[in-house]
């Protein structure tokens, strides 16, 4: 168990649809890393951008297996989202990936209707809670960040963590709503966006931020191409829970998934 976990989120302009030149893209960005760090952190459909062509472009093996080499050499946790066929099914899967080659997943469970997504990809049925090194990071996928029920910290977890293709028209709702999941779940908040146009011409310009238990910010990016690093700790996770006590006040319910 570790009390901290330190970790590199990667802003990236994604290139439509084309997972070869995107794995060499952060093939690149990883490679230039300037520390070590316990988890990397990449936008959701880091391999195509946000496409509705999974029948074409669903991931068969390569991109997952590029991760776990990524966080084999790295010694370094990855994680981020694929399209993914399953069982005669699309998904939005964010993957997690250890060194030593364990995976968890992950499927996106708010479909972005206004982009017609629901009527492409199936929704996921399980909040997921990932346990690496003694943190335990709940996994999420950008249109869930407008849902807080779903979010809600029933489970003590010290860490969400949105992956995203978010677009600038509505980047302020990103900022706003990464930290107030951070505060009304007094745990850190971790939202890693895109930058650059896609295919349907949205402008993303990122504003990947990191923010701690009380709101505040711990590290962000502005609307470029930008890897930010962030140092999280047990010990202001303690000191402030320990002082406030929100969660011990938090409402008992239960929705259905």
């Amino acid at each position: 168990m570790s009390q901290t976990l330190e970790i590199a989120a990667i802003q990236a302009h994604l290139a439509w649809e084309n997972p070869i030149e995107n794995r060499a893209y952060f093939d690149q960005k990883i490679n230039e890393l300037k520390q070590q760090v316990d988890l990397i952190i990449l936008p959701e459909m880091f391999a195509t951008g946000f496409s509705m062509s999974p029948q074409e472009r669903a991931d068969t093996g390569e991109t997952l297996g590029w991760m776990k080499v990524q966080a084999a050499q790295t010694n370094s946790a990855l994680a981020g989202s694929l399209m993914i066929e399953e069982d005669g099914k699309f998904f939005n899967r964010f993957y997690f990936v250890t060194p030593k080659g364990d995976i968890t997943y992950y499927d996106k469970r708010h479909t972005f209707t206004l982009a017609g997504e629901h009527k492409v990809y199936a929704r996921g049925k399980e909040k997921v809670i990932v346990n690496y090194k003694g943190w335990k990071l709940l996994l999420q996928i950008c249109y869930d960040l407008r849902f807080p029920a779903f979010a809600r910290n029933l489970e003590d977890y010290d860490a969400l963590i949105y992956v995203a293709n978010w677009p600038k028209k509505r980047i302020f709702a990103w900022d706003t709503l990464l930290k107030a999941r951070a505060i009304e779940n007094m745990s850190y908040c971790i939202g890693v966006n895109r930058v650059g146009l896609d295919g349907n011409g949205y402008e993303y310009n990122g504003y990947s931020g990191v923010y701690d238990s009380l709101g505040a910010t711990v590290a962000f990016a502005e609307a470029k191409e930008q890897t930010i690093y962030a140092k999280l700790t047990k010990d202001h996770l303690e000191e402030t829970r320990n002082q406030l006590n929100f969660l011990a006040d938090r409402d008992s319910f239960s929705f259905d998934l």
